[in-house]
C-alpha cells in the first residue's frame, strides 16, 4: 500500500510530523553551519588580534637581538592552557628577512637560524607567501592549520614576520557544545510541536473518516445524522457536515415520499382489482339468491332440505356483505358531518367498549357543521373505534378526538393491546389483512377507501405500546 492510500486518520498526523521534523531539521542544520562559519571566522581574528598585540614587543626585541625575551614572548600564548583564553595557539614563529628563524616557541622543531622552508611543505607555501604580501591569513586546503601572518615593522623598516600556527579544529569544542544546546533545545521544541501536530492532525481526519463512512452507508441504506459536536467549527470542513445532514434529511422525506406513493398506487391498484372482483361475484350471486328465494316460496320440500337451504341462504348473505364492503362509493347523498353525529358514534361502540371493560377516553371539538357526508364519515369513525376496541386488552383505554377547523377534519384513534410491528403496519390498510382471529381485516380497508375517495389522508404510526390511526379529511368552507 502506497503511503498516499492511507487512511486521514494516519496520513494527515504522519505528513504534519514528517513536515515539523523536516523544518526542524532544516532549521537546526543552517543555524549549525552558521555558527561553525561564526567560530571559525573568531578563531581567524582572534589569531589576528594576538598577532597585532605581539608585534610590538618583538619589534623591540628584533631590534636588541634580544632573543631570550623574544622566545619568552612567543612562548607565553603557546603555552597557556586552553581555555584561557579564546584561542590558543599551537606553535608561534618568528623569521627575519632572509626567511630565518629568529625565534620560535618551539626550538627544538625550529632552531635559531633555521631556514623556513626546511621546516615542512606547508612552509614552503608561506615562505612564498611572505614574499609578495606583509600580512595574511593562510588556509590550505590540505592542512589541518591556519597560518596568521603579522609583518614586525616600524614607519620605515621591515625587520621580519610573525607566523601563529592555530589548529583548525581547536574551535570544535566549543561548537559540539552549541550543537549539543542547540540539540537539546530542538528535541524540546519537537517534543512540543510533535504531539500538537498528531492531536490536530487526527482532529481534522477523524470528522473526514467518519464522513467517509457515513457517505459509503447511502447507497445501501440511509445512515444517521452526523453529530455536529464531533467537528463544530464554521470553515469548509464544518459547513460539509451541516451540507451532509441536509442531504440525509432531503433524502429520508423523499423516501418516505416514495413509500407513500407506492403505499397509494399499491392499494389503489388492490381496489381496483377488489371492486372489478366484487362486481363480477354479485352478478351470479344474485341470481342464486333469487332461486333461493323461489325455491323457499314455491318449492316443496321437506324439514332437512328446508334447513340446508337456509344455510346455503347465510352463507350467501355473508359472502353478499363482504363483497359489498369492498365496494365502496363516495357518492352518497347526505346531509352534512356535525357534532350529533359523533355522540351518535360514541353511544354505538360503547357497549362492545363496556363489555370488555374498556376506557373510552373521547372529546368532541366538532364545530358546526362540516361539508361532509354525515353517513361516510360516520362510517369511517365506527371503523376506527370497532378496530380499536377489537384490538385493545381488558380494562386498556382507547383515546378518540375529532375537530374540525381551517377547512379539514380531523380524526385520531389510538389504543393498546394488539399492536403490529413495524413491518405489519404499512399493510393494515390492507384488504383482509387482520390481526385478530376471527376478524376479515376491511373495517380499515373500507375506512381508507372512503377517506380517500374524500379527498382526505389516513395514516398508521407506532407510538411505543400504542397504535394511532390519523385521519384528515378537506372540506369545502362556506363563504358569507
Amino acid at each position: 500500500m502506497k503511503l498516499l492510500d492511507l487512511s486521514f486518520r494516519v496520513k494527515l498526523p504522519l505528513l504534519g510530523a514528517a513536515l515539523i521534523i523536516v523544518s526542524a531539521l532544516g532549521v537546526a542544520t543552517a543555524l549549525m553551519l552558521a555558527a561553525y562559519g561564526a567560530l571559525r571566522d573568531d578563531l581567524r581574528v582572534n589569531a589576528e588580534t594576538l598577532g597585532r598585540a605581539m608585534a610590538p614587543s618583538l619589534l623591540q626585541d628584533m631590534l636588541h637581538d634580544d632573543v631570550w625575551h623574544a622566545f619568552e614572548t612567543v612562548r607565553a600564548p603557546a603555552g597557556r592552557a586552553p581555555g584561557a583564553q579564546s584561542v590558543k595557539a599551537e606553535a608561534l614563529f618568528v623569521v627575519d628577512n632572509a626567511l630565518n628563524i629568529f625565534v620560535a616557541s618551539e626550538p627544538k622543531r625550529a632552531p635559531v637560524l633555521t631556514p623556513l622552508r626546511d621546516l615542512g611543505a606547508d612552509f614552503v607555501a608561506l615562505a612564498e607567501k611572505i614574499k609578495t604580501t606583509r600580512g595574511e591569513t593562510v588556509d590550505m586546503s590540505d592542512s589541518g592549520h591556519l597560518y596568521v601572518l603579522t609583518p614586525i615593522a616600524d614607519d620605515r623598516v621591515h625587520f621580519g614576520t610573525l607566523i601563529i600556527t592555530v589548529a583548525k579544529n581547536d574551535f570544535r569544542p566549543r561548537f559540539y557544545a552549541i550543537a549539543w544546546q542547540g540539540l537539546l533545545a530542538g528535541l524540546a521544541v519537537l517534543g512540543l510541536l510533535l504531539p500538537i501536530s498528531w492531536y490536530w492532525g487526527r482532529r481534522l481526519a477523524m470528522p473526514l473518516a467518519h464522513l467517509t463512512e457515513r457517505m459509503s452507508e447511502v447507497g445501501k441504506r440511509l445512515p444517521p445524522n452526523i453529530n455536529p459536536e464531533l467537528y463544530n467549527y464554521g470553515d469548509e470542513l464544518g459547513q460539509l457536515f451541516t451540507v451532509f445532514n441536509q442531504m440525509l434529511a432531503e433524502l429520508r422525506s423523499h423516501e418516505a415520499m416514495e413509500k407513500q406513493v407506492v403505499q397509494s398506487e399499491r392499494l389503489a391498484a388492490l381496489g381496483r382489482l377488489a371492486a372489478a372482483m366484487a362486481h363480477e361475484i354479485n352478478n351470479p350471486l344474485g341470481g342464486m339468491l333469487t332461486a333461493i328465494d323461489t325455491l323457499k316460496l314455491h318449492g316443496d320440500v321437506d324439514a332437512r332440505t328446508m334447513k340446508t337451504i337456509d344455510l346455503i341462504e347465510r352463507g350467501l348473505t355473508q359472502i353478499k356483505d363482504t363483497v359489498g364492503a369492498l365496494l365502496v362509493e363516495a357518492k352518497v347523498k347526505s346531509r352534512n358531518f356535525a357534532a350529533k353525529d359523533v355522540e351518535d358514534v360514541l353511544m354505538l361502540v360503547a357497549p362492545p367498549a363496556e363489555k370488555k371493560a374498556l376506557r373510552l377516553e373521547s372529546r368532541n371539538a366538532v364545530r358546526g357543521e362540516a361539508a361532509l357526508p354525515a353517513t361516510l364519515v360516520r362510517q369511517i369513525l365506527i371503523n376506527l373505534l370497532l378496530n380499536a376496541i377489537e384490538a385493545s386488552e381488558s380494562e386498556q383505554s382507547v383515546v378518540f378526538q375529532v375537530t374540525n377547523g381551517e377547512g379539514r377534519l380531523q380524526v385520531g384513534v389510538s389504543n393498546g393491546g394488539r399492536i403490529p410491528d413495524e413491518n405489519a403496519i404499512p399493510h393494515l390498510f390492507e384488504p383482509f389483512f387482520s390481526l385478530s382471529d376471527g376478524g376479515h381485516g376491511l373495517g380499515l380497508w373500507v375506512t381508507y377507501q372512503i377517506v380517500h375517495q374524500l379527498g382526505g389522508k389516513i395514516s398508521a404510526t407506532r407510538d411505543g405500546d400504542r397504535l394511532r390511526v390519523a385521519v384528515t379529511i378537506p372540506f369545502e368552507v362556506p363563504h358569507d
